[in-house]
């Protein structure tokens, strides 16, 4: 992981706007890349004396890719139909139980659910595969899944650039960087609680029902 985060890094560094687009199409795809790692570097790059980026540059470009990456998976599941996306799924890091997981979410939230899954870890790489199987309005894809990354990409990028400007060259020095893990701890606890709370409460509302008892 550490080799890799180290190639998406220089991604965004070689390529600017353009590496964070790829990354996060990747993202809402089913390859893992997390978000967590895409823009809050960019972001902090965009701080940084002579960049061509920009926070709300940054943004706009993790929008774009995430909901490129979110329109290839729902035309995938379109076309390929729930058999298929079963059957080979799993060679693609899209077990049956992750699928079906997502699929229970997006059959109790509907197109509300696309908007919300984005702030949701798991749910959020997979929920157009489900979209897709249901033939939701793509009009109304397009519009939740925009609005939701939108705002999580904001989120994050607000968390880099803000740790960028407090800390420069922090991408540079190691000893920066953990300095400023110290600094902004409270911050990340914080996120990893609701992260885990976001989880706790995805596993919850898409659990199977139990079955009834039988007379």
């Amino acid at each position: 992981m550490h080799e890799l985060l180290i190639t998406w890094m220089g991604w965004v560094e070689s390529w600017g706007y353009w590496g964070v687009i790829l990354l996060m199409a990747m993202e809402s795809s089913i390859l893992p890349v997390p978000s967590e790692v895409v823009v809050p570097p960019a972001a902090i790059m965009a701080t940084m004396e002579g960049s061509d980026m920009s926070f709300w540059g940054v943004v706009l470009a993790g929008t774009i890719g995430s909901y490129i990456g979110s329109v290839i998976m729902y035309v995938m599941a379109l076309w390929m139909g729930r058999p298929l996306i079963l059957k080979f799924g799993k060679y693609f890091f899209m077990p049956p139980h992750k699928v079906e997981t997502a699929e229970r979410f997006m059959q109790k939230y509907s197109t509300p659910g696309i908007f919300f899954s984005r702030f949701l870890p798991v749910i959020r790489h997979l929920i157009s595969i489900p979209a897709g199987l249901a033939r939701v309005n793509f009009a109304m894809f397009s519009l939740t899944t925009i609005v939701g990354s939108a705002m999580w990409c904001a989120v994050l990028a607000w968390f880099g650039d803000k740790v960028g400007r407090e800390h420069p060259g922090i991408l540079a020095s190691p000893e920066q960087l953990v300095d400023a893990v110290k600094a902004e701890s409270h911050l990340i606890v914080a996120g990893v609680v609701l992260l885990a709370a976001l989880y706790a409460l995805m596993k919850y509302l898409t659990r199977e029902k139990d079955s009834a008892p039988q007379s």
